[in-house]
C-alpha cells in the first residue's frame, strides 16, 4: 500500500469484510465485549449526567424509533446514540484497547443497536460484522496516533471514537468504498474532546456520546453524497494523524489486515476506573493479600509507573467528585487499601470526600520509573508498588499486565458477573439471562431489533 492510501485501504477493508472471513475465536470474544458494553450502557443510563443529557435533548415530539438502552423509552437515532454512548462511557467501566487508548464498546455497541433499529431487519451475521469493522478500523487509526494524541491533551474517545461510529453505521448501511471514505473523512473532521475534563467534569462522559453522534451523522451525510476529507488519515497538513498526534504512522493503521485482529487486543475492566492505574491496583492487592497486611499497619505506599500514566493519573485530588476519583491513582490505591475493591460502591458521594480516605491518600506517592519507560509504549500500564509497614518492613510487587488485559484476561464467568451486576440496575434475573442468551447466539438471529428491548 502506498502512504497516500491509508484512508481508502481501511474503507475498502470495512466494506469488503464478510462474516465468513472472521475467525470463530474473534467472534466469540467480540460477544463478550458486546455483553460488557451492554452492561455499561444499562448502568450508565441510571446515572445523573446521562439523565440530565436525556432531559435536555429529548422531547415528546421526537420520531421515536431507537431505544435508550435499559429503559422502555425511545427517541431519534442521533439522540439515542448520543445518550447511550454517553451512558456506556458514563462510569469508567467500558472496555479498553491499550494501544489506541479507545473504549470501543461504549460507542460501537449503542451505534450498532440503534442504527440496526433504524434500518430494520438486520440479521445477526451482518450485525456482528459491522461491529468487527468498527473495532478494527478505529483502533488501528488510534494506534497509529499513539500516546502522543493523549499527551497533547486530546481525549481518544472523542477523536477516533467518531470513526468507530461511522464505520459501524456505514457497514450496516451497505456503503460502497467511496461512501465509506467520505464517512471516515467527515467523522474524523468532527473529532474532539479535551483531557482536562478528567479532573472532575461530567463532560468527559459526553465525549463518547458526541463521538457516536458525529460518526452516525457522518454516515448519514455520506449516504446523501455529502463529502469528507478523502485522505484524512494520512494528510500531511490538517489530517487526523498529523493534527492530533504529529505522528504520521500510516503503516501502523493498515498493518496485517485480516491477519492481526485488534478486537483481541481489547481488554475488559474489573475496576470502575481509568485503566492506566489498574496494574498498580493489582500490585497493591497482591501485596496486602499475600502478606496478610492490615490497612492499619501501612506506613506508606509508593507507586512506580510510566510517564503517560503519571501525567494522566497522578495529579492532586482536589475536585472531590466521581469523575476525578475514577481518574486518580491516589484515590484508587487508597480504596484498594481500605476496602479491597474499586467498583460502584467505592464512588458514592460520601466516600469521594470522606476525611478518612483523604487522610490515607497522604500516605501514597507516585513517580515515573525509568525502567518502565525504557520498555516503550507497549508497557505503559506496567506498575510497581512498594509498601512500607509501620515497623519499616518493605514489600514490593511488579506487574506488566493488568487483570483484564489481553495478556491477563478475565474469565468468561467474571465478565458475566460484571454484566449481571450492571444489568440488575434495570432488569430482573430472567430478563438478564434472556439478553445474555440472545447475545451469545446473535449470529443465528434473522433480525436483531428486539435484542435488548
Amino acid at each position: 500500500m502506498s502512504q497516500d492510501g491509508a484512508t481508502k485501504t481501511l474503507a475498502k477493508f470495512a466494506v469488503e469484510l464478510e462474516f465468513n472471513k472472521i475467525p470463530e475465536n474473534i467472534l466469540n470474544y467480540l460477544k463478550l465485549l458486546f455483553l460488557d458494553g451492554i452492561g455499561c450502557c444499562i448502568h450508565g443510563n441510571t446515572l445523573e449526567w446521562t439523565k440530565t443529557l436525556e432531559e435536555v435533548v429529548t422531547n415528546k415530539e421526537d420520531n421515536n424509533q431507537c431505544s435508550i438502552i435499559g429503559t422502555n423509552k425511545k427517541t431519534t437515532l442521533l439522540n439515542a446514540v448520543l445518550i447511550n454512548s454517553t451512558a456506556g462511557h458514563g462510569f469508567e467501566s467500558d472496555d479498553i484497547h491499550r494501544e489506541s487508548i479507545l473504549h470501543p464498546n461504549s460507542i460501537i455497541v449503542p451505534v450498532s443497536i440503534n442504527v440496526a433499529e433504524k434500518i430494520g431487519n438486520i440479521n445477526g451475521k451482518k450485525f456482528l460484522t459491522s461491529i468487527v469493522a468498527g473495532y478494527e478500523v478505529a483502533t488501528r487509526i488510534g494506534s497509529a496516533a499513539g500516546t502522543e494524541l493523549l499527551l497533547r491533551g486530546f481525549h481518544p474517545q472523542g477523536t477516533h471514537g467518531t470513526i468507530a461510529a461511522a464505520i459501524t453505521a456505514g457497514k450496516l448501511m451497505d456503503f460502497s468504498t467511496d461512501q465509506m471514505v467520505h464517512a471516515i473523512g467527515i467523522a474524523g473532521s468532527l473529532g474532539a474532546g479535551l483531557m482536562a475534563a478528567q479532573e472532575g467534569a461530567m463532560v468527559k462522559r459526553l465525549h463518547s456520546g458526541r463521538a457516536a453522534q458525529a460518526g452516525v451523522l457522518a454516515a448519514q451525510l455520506s449516504a446523501k453524497n455529502f463529502t469528507g476529507i478523502q485522505n484524512i488519515v494520512e494528510a500531511d497538513y490538517g489530517g487526523f494523524l498529523s493534527s492530533f498526534s504529529g505522528k504520521n504512522d500510516f503503516a501502523r493503521s493498515t498493518r496485517n489486515l485480516y491477519k492481526e485482529w485488534e478486537c483481541m487486543n481489547t481488554g475488559i475492566k474489573p475496576y470502575a476506573s481509568v485503566t492506566s492505574i489498574h496494574t498498580a491496583l493489582d500490585c497493591l492487592k497482591n501485596i496486602m493479600e499475600k502478606n496478610n497486611i492490615s490497612v492499619k499497619n501501612i506506613k506508606n505506599i509508593k507507586a512506580k509507573i510510566s510517564h503517560p500514566t503519571y501525567v494522566h493519573c497522578a495529579w492532586s485530588y482536589e475536585n472531590h467528585n466521581i469523575t476525578s476519583a475514577q481518574m486518580n491513582i491516589y484515590y484508587g490505591l487508597a480504596l484498594i487499601a481500605l476496602e479491597g475493591e474499586l467498583f460502584v460502591n467505592q464512588f458514592s458521594k460520601d466516600k469521594i470526600s470522606n476525611p478518612e480516605i483523604l487522610n490515607f491518600m497522604k500516605k501514597i506517592t507516585a513517580e515515573v520509573d525509568p525502567k518502565i519507560e525504557s520498555l516503550g509504549h507497549e508497557f505503559r500500564h506496567m506498575a510497581s508498588i512498594e509498601l512500607t509497614t509501620n515497623d519499616n518492613k518493605k514489600f514490593n510487587h511488579t506487574e506488566k499486565y493488568r487483570k483484564g488485559s489481553p495478556e491477563n484476561p478475565l474469565t468468561k464467568e467474571q465478565v458475566l458477573s460484571k454484566f449481571k451486576s450492571f444489568a440488575a440496575y434495570s432488569y430482573d434475573e430472567d430478563k438478564i439471562n434472556r439478553i445474555k442468551e440472545k447475545i451469545e447466539n446473535v449470529e443465528l438471529s434473522n433480525s436483531i431489533e428486539n435484542l435488548i428491548n
